[in-house]
């Protein structure tokens, strides 16, 4: 799955964008990142999300890691993997059988944007499973990525372009060709949004997200992990 948004719209954390300068790798354009990842992908779908940037996806996977969308309401997301709750989930937000991850991540948060100011772990914490997500609103240019607290079956790299687009996918080596040294695994347990508090911890709300700067040998040129803060 591919989440490509315009750095107008999307204020990621300056270390991402500073890393790229310290090493100089090849990069390319967002649209040249779009155009190879649907060349290279059988049976692509790609979507334009307003005027900020372009979802694409294969819904073609194994079951326990199969790649689904939905739309609702001007909400589009993007859903990899599975959520092991959805029982007791559809229970809680009165759904039916017929709601998927990907509708049930669209409920959700809607149920979250109408309760607000409630903070996204409040939604996020409920969610159990091997998943990650990349959700933007188009009312409200909202984005929200999120990847689960284990990223076994999933993992999920975040990235800057050339052109300064931020690019969220599960494909490494895809990002690594446009992104080069700016690029990140997406930390584990946390989530990202620009109108929603920016990048933080929903497994461990208390603490703070830090950038740590790699090895120029390594294939990140930065990491990010949660620095846990010492209970008295």
């Amino acid at each position: 799955m591919l989440g490509v948004f315009s750095g107008d719209v999307v204020d990621v954390p300056a270390e991402l964008m500073a890393v790229g300068s310290r090493t100089a790798c090849p990069r390319t354009p967002a649209s040249e990142l779009v155009r190879h990842f649907v060349n290279s992908t059988p049976g692509v779908v790609l979507l334009k999300v307003g005027g900020v940037g372009n979802l694409a996806f294969c819904p073609i996977g194994q079951p326990s890691i199969r790649t689904r969308f939905a739309a609702e309401d001007e909400i589009q997301c993007i859903f990899k993997g599975v959520l092991t709750n959805m029982g007791s989930l559809r229970q809680q937000y009165g759904l039916a059988k017929c709601y998927d991850e990907a509708l049930m991540v669209i409920k959700a948060y809607k149920d979250l944007r109408e309760r607000s100011p409630y903070p996204p772990y409040s939604m996020l914490s409920h969610l159990s499973g091997s998943f990650a997500f990349v959700l933007c609103d188009m009312m409200s240019s909202t984005i929200l990525v999120a990847s689960d607290v284990d990223g076994m079956l999933v993992r999920l790299f975040w990235g800057i372009t050339s052109d300064g687009f931020v690019a969220f996918s599960d494909d490494l080596e895809l990002l690594m060709a446009s992104c080069g040294k700016s690029l990140a695994p997406f930390p584990q347990g946390c989530f990202y949004s620009n109108t929603l508090g920016g990048l933080q911890s929903y497994g461990s709300p208390r603490d703070r997200v830090i950038a740590v700067l790699e090895n120029e040998e390594e294939i990140f040129g930065i990491t990010f992990k949660v620095l846990l803060i010492p209970t008295l």
